[in-house]
């Protein structure tokens, strides 16, 4: 289980979180929704490593992460798919999923796996990242992220842009990792994105701590979301 235990955050001398408090579960999928600005990405990045902790403690399984440099956390069990991908644009499919498996000393195994769930990549291993379509794209950040066989799964608006294939694509590997123990913290900016594969839902609201309802409240009352996502 990852938590955020009364974090505190920002760039430099402007804070951004406020007393965030936050759990993702073992096979579970929970998303953090909020408008632009609210501090979604500054989460994502604090748990990472990128942005120090002004105050608070962030845990995975137990032990302390948020002492950890950057190049630790993913080591630790942490997968990260950021919001533009971040891809090594002039290396290969197959470099960039080498990217992934070095930081764990995942396998040829872990590849092939990897490979089952995005067989549209295993037909470019060899092609340059910059010449995928976007789509492709998204599909190569979540492979890598994966070969590092997270216990947790970061996702920041990894929908963004595509077309429905894609989606459905993207969407049925992350119930996947559900399905699998993994637990997925995902960002998206659709309600209508989110209520299909959520379990639970985190409201964030000026860098703080809005409501946690489960999807199926939402499910039945979507007008909940109105005053959070200024709809």
């Amino acid at each position: 289980m990852l938590e955020l235990r009364g974090v505190n955050a920002g760039y430099d001398q402007a804070q951004v979180l406020r007393d965030l408090s936050l759990e993702v579960r073992a096979g579970e999928i929970l998303c953090l929704l909020g408008r632009n600005g609210a501090g979604k990405t500054t989460t994502m990045k604090t748990i990472m490593g990128l942005l120090p902790l002004m105050s608070g403690e962030i845990t995975l399984d137990g032990q302390v992460i948020s002492n950890m440099p950057a190049y630790e956390i993913p080591r630790a069990g942490i997968g990260y798919v950021p919001q533009g991908r971040r891809l090594f644009t002039g290396l290969s499919v197959a470099q960039n999923l080498e990217v992934g498996l070095r930081a764990r000393n995942s396998g040829a195994d872990t590849l092939e796996e990897v490979l089952d769930l995005f067989p549209r990549l295993r037909e470019r291993l060899q092609q340059p990242a910059q010449t995928l379509s976007g789509g492709e794209q998204q599909m190569l950040a979540t492979a890598r992220a994966l070969c590092l066989r997270p216990k947790v799964l970061l996702l920041d608006e990894p929908t963004e842009g595509l077309q429905p294939s894609m989606i459905e694509a993207i969407r049925q590997v992350i119930l996947k990792m559900r399905a699998d123990g993994i637990a997925v913290l995902l960002i998206e900016q659709r309600l209508d994105a989110v209520l299909p594969v959520a379990d639970r839902v985190a409201f964030i609201e000026n860098g703080r701590n809005g409501e946690t309802l489960s999807a199926e409240t939402l499910r039945g009352d979507p007008s909940i979301a109105a005053s959070y996502m200024g709809v």
